[in-house]
């Protein structure tokens, strides 16, 4: 990567404001790309607070992404069915169940972590990478802008501390210092309800069996429950009338006792109540700070896309980032991330959680994101039906309904199936992890001219269902698909280009001519990056650069 330096030589990191889940996650994701990056937390401590605990499939994807996943499953819940229950029947409605999505992710599943447990394994695994650094007790106080870097003050036990950065992310919350320093508002309302959150210690799976979901959601009009199963305890979220008082221990345990009947040895470990809000930022970048999560978008908390949506943010402003500080691409780039990332916060997440909500006191109708088809619930609830507006047409989603996966659009995630490299197999999505990816599908018996690997921003593949031959100039840059399995999960016919991002969004479905010169995918990407493919001989002569600064 291309080293950056302020005009005394110095090496200027990323700077995070906000050391919460989803400062954490886009922490590592920039230490991924080699970008340095300096945490601030203006608490001594991460949050202790009885907080979000689901994990939704996409966000494992990008936890993967991050090289942080293993751990994170170790502490969690793994969980196939996201129950849907009637409150006074106590019967199912219309489970989702995960496994349908063998053949769209590795992960076919979400897992059941609290947020209080999340944090320090996010933590632990980013102080350990070397071009990390999280400082604990930084509360910002100013900062400013500059031509090519942010000069920010921090209040620190030690008094002041002045610190450069080359951009500002603000993950600092709901009540963002930055968004204020800003003078960016933002719109929406607070719900007139509040939420309470309570872990309880009881056994439901041997002393008093119930056989609930690991994740259920039980409406109805007066007393809608969501029941969450955490590694150690369970969980119980319900809405708490604006006028009503803070429950006590007794009550909150009266509670629980009255939805799950009598049982014994029941013990409450901790409780949050909360205001719950629909707010968005009027904008989220200024400059060289940029928005990120709640300070971002403040979405309710149902069907876990609270925290979840925070971390699409999170895998989608890294990579441009690093894109840019490397000199593979225009700052032009940079916009693209509140383009794509502010419709489906606004009127995806956060009207979605708002109709679920609506659905579970029975004051709204059916959510449309849940339909007859269990394929289509199960893509959409683990958030891996967005689709972003890649190349500003106005064409985004983030539902999918239906019984079997629908074909591959142009700003869909792409799903992570395997293929076969000369030496065996590789997802997808890895294949994306450090630089766009083309896919040309095609026979490779017929010698197609697919470009050289001479880019490391830009890399390139043919993709048949038939082995490249030993003799085809083909083999070290060829893809075996057997029985055309991706090729037909993509939906698309044989003689065609898709190019990948580097954080797995299709950028592009075109037709090629496998027997044309023409360079298709780097036409494609110098239109998104405002930059041709940086060659081999040049990168290594930036690395050779940064070796010697």
């Amino acid at each position: 990567m291309r080293a950056r330096f302020d005009a005394t030589g110095e090496t200027l990191s990323v700077a995070v404001v906000g050391a919460g889940p989803v400062g954490l996650i886009t922490a590592l994701g920039l230490t991924r790309y080699d970008v340095p990056v300096a945490v601030f937390e203006e608490d001594d401590r991460l949050s202790l607070d009885t907080k979000a605990g689901t994990v939704l499939t996409r966000t494992l994807e990008v936890l993967h992404r991050y090289g942080v996943l293993p751990d994170v499953l170790r502490a969690s819940l793994r969980i196939d069915e996201i129950g849907e229950i009637d409150r006074v029947t106590n019967e199912p409605t219309l489970s989702v169940r995960t496994g349908d999505l063998t053949e769209d992710t590795r992960f076919p599943f979400v897992i059941n972590i609290p947020q209080h447990q999340l944090e320090p394994v996010l933590r632990d695994r980013l102080v350990a990478r070397e071009l990390a650094t999280l400082h604990m007790a930084h509360r910002l106080t100013t900062f400013e802008q500059h031509d090519d870097h942010v000069e920010l003050t921090f209040d620190t036990p030690d008094g002041e501390r002045h610190v450069k950065a080359r951009y500002l992310l603000a993950c600092d919350g709901g009540r963002s210092r930055v968004r204020e320093r800003l003078g960016i508002t933002v719109e929406g309302h607070t719900l007139d309800e509040r939420y309470v959150l309570v872990d309880l210690k009881v056994d439901l799976d041997i002393a008093n069996p119930r056989d609930y979901p690991y994740l259920a959601y039980f409406s109805d009009p007066s007393e809608w429950v969501v029941l969450v199963r955490q590694p150690h305890c369970w969980r119980f979220l319900y809405p708490l009338p604006k006028e009503a008082a803070e429950p006590t221990y007794e009550e909150l345990r009266d509670k629980a006792i009255r939805f799950i009947g009598e049982v014994e040895g029941i013990e409450v470990l901790g409780t949050n109540l909360y205001s719950v809000h629909h707010r968005v930022a009027g904008r989220w970048r200024a400059g060289r700070v940029f928005l990120m999560g709640d300070a971002a978008h403040l979405i309710t908390p149902m069907w876990a896309l609270g925290l979840n949506t925070g971390v699409l943010d999170a895998c989608n402003l890294p990579w441009r980032l690093a894109w840019v500080l490397r000199g593979w691409a225009e700052e032009s780039l940079l916009t693209g991330y509140e383009v794509e990332q502010a419709p489906v916060a606004i009127k995806g997440s956060g009207q979605m959680a708002e109709a679920a909500r609506a659905a579970m006191s029975r004051q709204g109708e059916a959510v449309t994101a849940m339909t007859d088809g269990n394929w289509g619930n199960a893509f959409t609830r683990g958030l891996l039906g967005v689709r972003l507006d890649v190349d500003g047409t106005g064409d985004w989603s983030m539902v999918r309904t239906g019984s079997a996966p629908l074909p591959v659009r142009t700003g869909d995630r792409a799903p992570d199936l395997p293929l076969f490299g000369p030496e065996g197999p590789v997802h997808l999505h890895d294949l994306t992890a450090e630089s766009f990816v083309a896919l040309y599908f095609t026979d490779t018996r017929r010698r197609p001219r697919v470009p050289a690997q001479d880019s490391p921003a830009l890399r390139r593949f043919a993709v048949s269902r038939w082995d490249a031959p030993h003799d085809s100039g083909l083999r070290e840059r060829a893809l075996f698909d057997p029985a055309d399995r991706v090729r037909r999960r993509f939906g698309v016919d044989t003689d065609t280009l898709v190019l990948l991002r580097p954080d797995a969004h299709v950028a592009a479905i075109l037709p090629f001519t496998s027997t044309s010169d023409e360079d298709v995918a780097a036409a494609v990407y110098q239109r998104i990056t405002g930059c041709a493919p940086i060659r081999f001989e040049e990168f290594e002569e930036f690395e050779e650069f940064e070796e010697k600064a």
